[in-house]
């Protein structure tokens, strides 16, 4: 759970890295913005402020911001009844990002989890993402990232988004962030 302060100072934060892209962005998309806490209630560490431009039952595209060295929990995007789920494209478009996937585990990765919840991170198969870098991902594959020192603001396009049905390797994450007045 997350403060009303908390929500909409992180929605201005995320506003302002916007600007720093120089990606035409409305009003009225800022005020749709997501801010996921994940249900950690730490939003420094953990968490993700996600702009969505388009969800249909075919296609999704959104900006995700994140602060820096800011976590987006293990996950993975399950089959959900007949929708096989979400094959995502991951593009980074400001700063750096590192991305771990199934594979050999990359020594000294550069990325570092939330110490509490270290244990619940089982892929480390690092890539280093800069502006312009992007990779896809099949459904049903895990995958976490977080921000370099400056944040991030990365592309997803991807198939049909449900992401309240996104799998975490932490069993206390909720996907629904709630918002105490």
């Amino acid at each position: 759970m997350i403060t009303r302060v908390e929500f909409n100072h992180a929605r201005e934060r995320a506003a302002n890295l916007l600007r720093q892209t120089h990606i035409a962005i409305r009003p009225d998309e800022l005020t749709a913005m997501e801010v996921a806490d994940f249900g950690l209630g730490e939003l420094e560490i953990s968490g993700a402020q996600i702009l969505t431009l388009v969800n249909t039952d075919q296609i999704a595209a959104k900006l995700l911001v994140l602060f820096p060295d800011h976590t987006e929990p293990e996950h993975m995007h399950p089959r959900v009844e007949d929708y096989d789920g979400k094959e995502e494209t991951v593009r980074c478009e400001w700063g750096e990002l590192y991305m771990y996937s199934p594979g050999d585990p990359t020594p000294n990765p550069k990325g570092h989890p939330p110490i509490r919840s270290r244990h619940t991170y089982t892929v480390w198969h690092e890539y280093v993402m800069h502006p312009g870098g992007q990779i896809t991902f099949p459904p049903n594959v895990l995958r976490w990232f977080q921000a370099g020192p400056a944040g991030a603001v990365i592309w997803s396009f991807s198939t049909r988004a449900i992401d309240v049905q996104d799998v975490f390797t932490a069993p206390d994450i909720r996907r629904e962030t709630i918002v105490a007045d």
